[in-house]
C-alpha cells in the first residue's frame, strides 16, 4: 500500500471511528490584517498594551507537541421520540504548529499522527486562525454555506476572532471573543455559534444540520483544553429546534514519547501548497459577503482529492506548482457565491445511509 492510499483509507477510517477531522514552524508568510482602528482607549495604551500580549501569549501556548482526547456526551433530549446517544470517546497523538504570525494575526496548523501497527501516517487536521480587532468574522449559516460578517469598531476592540478551517482548508466556523487572565487562568470564551456537524456524526446522521457551539479554549498547567457546550439544531417543518445537547472536553497535554517527524516532514514537503490552497480560499473572505459550496453534506469531493494533491507531493509523484494548477480547479468546481435558502441547502444533502456507504469505501 503506498503512501497516498494508506493515508487517504486511514482518513476515512479515523472519520468512521469518530476522531474530529477535526515551539512553532519557522513562518514562510505574514499576511495582512484588517484590525479596527481609531477607537478611544478604554484603558491605559499600557495596560491595552500589556493584555494584547498576555492573549499571544495564551495563543502561542497551544502550539507544541500532544497527547489528543476527545470526549463527547450528549446529556439531555429535547424531543419525545429522541433518544440521547452513546457517548463518543476518540483520541491520538497531535502536533500543533505556529505557521503563519504578524503580531494580530497568528495561524495554528494541526497534524494528527497515526500508528498503524508498524506504519505511521501523518493527517492533516484543522487549522485555527486568531485575528485581532477584526473588520469581519467567517460565520457558518448552515448548509455548506458562511458569510463574512462585518464587526464594527467599538465591538471588535479589545477581542480576537478564531476561525476554524477543515483538514482541505475550507472553513468550518468562526467566532469573536476576548481572552480574560484572571484566577489564574487565561481562557477565551466567544458567545455561540453555529457550525457544522462534527465529521464523527455527518458520515452517518442527517437528522440535525448544525451545532449552536460555545467553545471555550483555557490553557491548563500541561497543555490546554477545549470545552464544548453544543445544542443540536434541526430544521422541523420550517423551524428550527433543539433536538438535544451535548457537552464535549477536547484535552490536548503536552507529550513527546511519538515520532513528530512524521507530521513534520509532511508538513515541510506539502507547507508551500497548503499556502497556496489557503489564498485561494481567502479570496471568498471579503467582508460583508457570503459564499457556500456546491456539495452537501460531508464535502469529500472536495477534501479527498486536496489530500491526495498533498500526499503525492510528499511521495514525489508530482510538483508543487503542477498540485496548485489542479487544487485551484478543485475550489472552483464546487464554490458558489449563489448561497440558496437554507431549507433548499439542507434539502439537497445526502441521506445518512448515503453518508455511511460513502465513508466505508
Amino acid at each position: 500500500m503506498n503512501l497516498a492510499t494508506s493515508s487517504h483509507t486511514l482518513l476515512k477510517r479515523a472519520a468512521m471511528a469518530g476522531v474530529a477531522l477535526s515551539a512553532a514552524f519557522m513562518a514562510f508568510g505574514c499576511v495582512s490584517t484588517g484590525g479596527a482602528t481609531g477607537q478611544p482607549a478604554v484603558v491605559p495604551a499600557a495596560a491595552e498594551a500589556a493584555t494584547f500580549e498576555q492573549d499571544r501569549k495564551a495563543i502561542m501556548a497551544m502550539a507544541g507537541d500532544y497527547r489528543v482526547r476527545f470526549d463527547f456526551n450528549e446529556t439531555v433530549s429535547f424531543l419525545k421520540d429522541y433518544k440521547v446517544t452513546e457517548p463518543s470517546r476518540s483520541g491520538g497523538y497531535e502536533v500543533v504548529r505556529v505557521i503563519e504570525d504578524s503580531g494580530n494575526f497568528i495561524s495554528l496548523q494541526h497534524i494528527l499522527v497515526i500508528e498503524a501497527g508498524e506504519e505511521k501516517f501523518p493527517i492533516k487536521h484543522w487549522r485555527q486562525d486568531w485575528r485581532y480587532e477584526p473588520d469581519s468574522v467567517l460565520i457558518f449559516i448552515g448548509g455548506n454555506a458562511w458569510e463574512n460578517r462585518v464587526i464594527p469598531a467599538a465591538e471588535a476592540k479589545g477581542k480576537w476572532s478564531q476561525t476554524v478551517y477543515q483538514v482541505e482548508d475550507s472553513p468550518r466556523y468562526g467566532a469573536l471573543g476576548a481572552w480574560d487572565h484572571s484566577n489564574g487562568i487565561s481562557a477565551w470564551t466567544p458567545p455561540a455559534e453555529l457550525r457544522p456537524l462534527p465529521r464523527r456524526e455527518s458520515t452517518t446522521r442527517d437528522d440535525y444540520y448544525g451545532v449552536l457551539a460555545m467553545n471555550r479554549h483555557a490553557i491548563t498547567w500541561d497543555g490546554w483544553v477545549h470545552e464544548q457546550d453544543n445544542s443540536k439544531i434541526a430544521l422541523i417543518d420550517g423551524e428550527q429546534r433543539i433536538i438535544a445537547r451535548e457537552q464535549g472536553v477536547n484535552t490536548y497535554r503536552h507529550y513527546a514519547d511519538f515520532d513528530e517527524n512524521v507530521a513534520l516532514d509532511y508538513w515541510n514537503a506539502t507547507k508551500d501548497f497548503w499556502a497556496a490552497v489557503r489564498v485561494e480560499w481567502s479570496t471568498f473572505e471579503t467582508p460583508g459577503t457570503s459564499f457556500g459550496l456546491t456539495v452537501k453534506g460531508e464535502p469529500e469531493p472536495i477534501y479527498t482529492p486536496l489530500l491526495e494533491l498533498a500526499d503525492n507531493i510528499q511521495a514525489g509523484t508530482t510538483t508543487t506548482d503542477a498540485a496548485i494548477v489542479e487544487a485551484r480547479k478543485v475550489i472552483a468546481q464546487f464554490t458558489t457565491r449563489d448561497v440558496e435558502p437554507l431549507a433548499q441547502r439542507i434539502a439537497k444533502a445526502p441521506d445518512a445511509a448515503a453518508k455511511t456507504a460513502s465513508a466505508a469505501h
